[in-house]
Parts: structure tokens; C-alpha cells; sequence
């Protein structure tokens, strides 16, 4: 499913909502929550999960090609948790 289902979904269950306003709300929502991950932010959504910014440290790697030891460096990762309900759906 893609944001284009996800819009369609939602214009199929109100039909006050056509497919255009529904896409412009769909890419509402992931833009409000690409800007709060991008400050850092937690987002949490009752029923679905959070999204919470992680940071990695830097660690050394190494080039499996060479062998060669290198610097990775540090970055920040989005992790998913996903909620009870959203747990209990998936696993029936």
C-alpha cells in the first residue's frame, strides 16, 4: 500500500472527501511528521505506534572488499515501535 491506496482508502470511506483532498491530507500528515522526526521530535499516534529519532554513534568498520579498517560516523535513524493494538491486528 502506497500513499496513493492510503488516500484512495480514505476518500472510499467518507464520501464528502474526494481522492484529491484526500491525497493533500495524506501528504499533510507524513510532511508533519517528516518535519517533527527532522527536530528531533517523537511522534506518537494512539492505536498505531511512535516514531522516535535515535542516535548512533560513530563506530569503526571494516571494508569487507580490502579488509581495511574505516571511520563510520555518526548518524541519526527513525525507529518504529509499533502500538499494542497495531501488535494484536498483525498478529490476529
Amino acid at each position: 500500500m502506497n500513499t496513493a491506496d492510503i488516500a484512495e482508502a480514505l476518500a472510499a470511506a467518507d464520501d464528502k472527501v474526494t481522492k484529491t483532498q484526500a491525497k493533500a491530507l495524506v501528504d499533510g500528515v507524513f510532511k508533519a511528521i517528516a518535519q517533527a522526526a527532522a527536530k528531533g521530535e517523537e511522534v506518537s499516534i494512539p492505536g498505531f505506534g511512535k516514531l522516535k529519532v535515535q542516535d548512533k554513534p560513530a563506530r569503526t568498520g571494516r571494508n569487507p572488499a580490502t579488509g581495511e579498517t574505516i571511520e563510520i560516523a555518526a548518524t541519526r535513524k527513525v525507529a518504529f515501535t509499533p502500538a499494542k493494538q497495531l501488535k494484536d491486528a498483525v498478529n490476529g
